[in-house]
């Protein structure tokens, strides 16, 4: 006959059930206080604030972010990373030398991008005071593209090419010689449609 179920002996079986009852409350505290002491509540985070774990993830997404956003999908170089100015070989040119005219391009980024520079989307112009001498693409021919790639904070320069002083007009081959003798110029120049330079003053002597 089970003692479990039906419990024997000199005191009432009340008596047997009531201290089985407390060796298994004290069996079960004892496993509860191990079981604590073993997994210690809390303590992994010891050291580690919530916010910065929390924050840790968001910051590593915001600088992703941001280097994706320095070029396009295809790599090409993003308007707003780039810097453009018009340079002469000279700030002041002595009779019959021409002055020599190019662009410089800077990646304010930091990272690599890819920029076209096809000749036909270089525009110089030559002016003085409000009005306009000598604008490249007045009979601008066709060019084979033209890729660079320009790395962070090293600008780089077009190749100079020559004005000869003279005024342009849409495919005319007239060479009317503009104003010398000390007259200030101004040269501007324009890579595609939304990238345009400062004004770069020089003179002819």
């Amino acid at each position: 006959m089970s003692t479990i179920r039906n419990p024997v002996g000199p005191q009432p079986p009340q008596v047997y059930w009531r201290r089985r009852i407390m060796v298994g409350l004290g069996l079960v505290a004892i496993i509860v206080v191990i079981v604590l002491i073993i997994v210690r509540p809390g303590s992994g985070n010891e050291g580690t604030p919530a916010a910065d774990v929390a924050a840790s993830p968001s910051a590593s997404a915001d600088a992703s972010a941001e280097d994706d956003e320095e070029s396009t999908d295809d790599g090409m170089c993003r308007t707003e990373n780039l810097t453009i100015e018009a340079i002469t070989d000279s700030d002041a040119y002595a009779a019959g030398v021409n002055p020599q005219i190019g662009m410089r391009l800077t990646n304010v980024g930091t990272t690599p991008c890819i920029l076209d520079v096809t000749p036909s989307r270089q525009v110089y112009e030559i002016g003085s005071g409000d009005e306009t001498y000598w604008l490249s693409s007045d009979c601008q021919q066709e060019a084979a593209e033209a890729m660079v790639t320009l790395e962070p904070n090293e600008p780089q320069s077009t190749t100079l090419i020559p004005w000869d002083r003279t005024r342009s007009a849409p495919c005319d081959n007239s060479t009317q010689p503009v104003p010398a003798g000390d007259a200030t110029y101004h040269l501007q120049v324009r890579l595609g449609e939304d990238l345009e330079s400062a004004r770069k003053t020089f003179r002819l002597l």
